[in-house]
């Protein structure tokens, strides 16, 4: 008598929330990073989710979408609406070709060519803002363009990821994903961005593993761990608002890293190991590699949240980065470090254990 293996069809798995394009989200590679990156024989493992279709945000994306339709915030055929600097749109345009939603989405001037080509090829109506706010930044002005398209656009539904508790609990899946492979995991490293990943993460993990500490990456010039707003190069990590998302609570410490120092990290592991990513991915790897190296037996997991094809023009391009002032920095062995975030306002790679949310009081 013969056996055969049954899985669900196409039409089956859309039937129930999941189509076969849904599928391919997940599951991504897990890597071990060591010499040349990091010396001394010491390494760190880093989780590959330039892997999924379109990046990390295909998980929270979809898992956003299929709550909102569940709860009836979203009804068929309604209209999406969201903010984007680009992945969480890759993310949406995905999700709305899976369940059958147009997808509208505000970017800004510094969204990359290729992200603008490839979400209007997937079907998306882009709108770029031309403004940047006077306190909020660009992120500010695009959330200010969504709330009037969705007051424009009948039936309109913003998943808005910065706020949403479907952010977070998108990553349980990934969470699994790396129970599944490792046997123990003293640091989890995150870029910050909404929050989403790094919260959603370590909630898992922290059930397992008691001890677990949470490690942030920001960026030179993001307002989330306390530091002033500033213009930024650097694009998928770092606010110039306080998302709800962020779980100020969890962090053992906090990292901002500069774009020069991140580019530095891209580019070598791309000429050294053959895995890359962009911005965050670069600043995540630069604080890994240094926890990596002070502290050899830790067992430490790196997110990447997705791969170098992106940033062909930005973090990749000799011209672009010579103007932008980012060739020719090597970040220092050790970060500098500040007691509290209001110490001081930093511009290079530097360290704070004191994490807090800047706005506690008036949340």
């Amino acid at each position: 008598m013969s056996t055969q293996a049954t899985f669900a069809r196409p039409q089956e798995a859309s039937s129930t929330g999941y189509s076969a394009l849904s599928l391919a989200v997940g599951n991504t590679p897990l890597t071990f990073i060591s010499e040349p990156l990091v010396p001394g024989g010491g390494g760190f493992w880093a989780k590959l989710e330039g892997f999924n279709p379109g990046g990390i945000k295909d998980r929270p994306a979809l898992h956003m979408v299929r709550r909102a339709r569940s709860r009836g915030d979203l009804q068929p055929g309604a209209t999406i609406v969201e903010s984007t600097s680009g992945t969480l749109g890759l993310g949406l345009a995905l999700a709305g070709i899976v369940f059958g939603h147009p997808v509208v989405l505000v970017g800004d001037p510094g969204m990359e060519p290729l992200m603008c080509r490839l979400l209007a090829s997937y079907g998306v109506r882009l709108e770029i803002v031309t403004e940047s706010h006077p306190v909020g930044g660009w992120q500010q002005a695009r959330r200010e363009r969504v709330r009037r398209l969705l007051a424009e656009i009948p039936g309109s539904y913003c998943p808005d990821q910065y706020n949403n508790p479907d952010n977070v609990g998108a990553y349980g899946g990934l969470a699994h994903e790396l129970l599944g492979r490792l046997p123990h995991i003293d640091t989890l490293v995150c870029s910050v961005g909404t929050g989403g990943h790094s919260a959603g993460i370590f909630a898992v993990l922290r059930r397992h593993f008691p001890g677990l500490k949470l490690v942030g990456v920001d960026t030179v010039g993001s307002t989330i761990f306390g530091q002033p707003a500033r213009a930024r190069l650097m694009r998928g990590l770092g606010s110039s608002i306080h998302p709800r998302n962020v779980a100020y609570d969890a962090f053992s410490e906090v990292h901002w890293v500069s774009a020069a120092e991140a580019v530095w990290a891209c580019r070598t592991l791309a000429a050294r190991h053959y895995v890359s990513g962009g911005w965050s991915t670069g600043a995540v790897a630069l604080v890994a590699r240094w926890l990596a190296r002070t502290g050899p037996d830790q067992a430490i997991v790196a997110i990447f949240p997705d791969g170098p094809w992106r940033y062909w023009n930005t973090i990749f391009d000799d011209g672009y980065c010579d103007a932008n002032g980012l060739l020719g920095t090597i970040p220092d062995e050790e970060p500098d470090r500040v007691r509290v975030p209001a110490e001081r306002e930093v511009r290079r790679w530097t360290r704070c254990t004191d994490v807090t949310d800047p706005l506690a009081g008036a949340r």
